[in-house]
C-alpha cells in the first residue's frame, strides 16, 4: 500500500482485497463504493497509484473506460436505473479526498432528489441552474 506523502495515511485503493473487486482487467478494477450515494454506486480504480486522471497513461484511461462501460451494463441489468452520473474529483479544490484516481459511476433513479436538473453542475450549487 502506498502512503500519502503529506499525511502518511495508507491508500485505501492500493492492494485491494480480491473480495472487494467486482470486475477487473489488467490495469484497473471496479469495486462497490464504501459510502454509496445510491444503490449500485461503483468506483473504477487503476491498480497503479496515480492521483489524477490526467496523470494516468493512455492505456490506463482505456482500461478505466472499458470497466466503466462493463460496470454500467451490469448495473443496468441489476438495478434498472433511470440515469447516470459519472464523476472524477481531481485535487482538493474539486473535492478529492483520496489521492488515488477513481471514477464514480452513480446510478440515478427518478425521484431520488427533488430536482436533478444540472446534474454534476451541482458541485457549485449556485451555478447549478442556467
Amino acid at each position: 500500500m502506498n502512503d500519502d506523502p503529506l499525511t502518511g495515511a495508507t491508500c485505501p485503493f492500493c492492494d485491494p482485497s480480491p473480495a472487494d473487486i467486482v470486475v477487473q482487467n489488467t490495469l484497473a478494477y471496479a469495486r462497490a463504493d464504501a459510502f454509496p450515494v445510491s444503490p449500485g454506486h461503483t468506483l473504477i480504480v487503476p491498480f497503479r497509484h496515480v492521483s489524477s486522471f490526467f496523470e494516468a497513461t493512455e492505456a490506463e484511461r482505456v482500461a478505466l473506460l472499458d470497466l466503466l462501460c462493463r460496470c454500467r451494463d451490469a448495473l443496468e441489468e441489476r438495478y434498472h436505473p433511470d440515469g447516470w452520473n459519472i464523476g472524477i474529483n481531481v485535487g482538493p479544490a474539486a473535492g478529492q479526498t483520496v489521492p488515488h484516481l477513481h471514477i464514480h459511476l452513480i446510478p440515478r433513479y427518478a425521484g431520488d432528489v427533488p430536482d436533478p436538473r444540472g446534474g454534476v453542475r451541482g458541485v457549485v450549487p449556485e451555478k447549478k441552474m442556467y
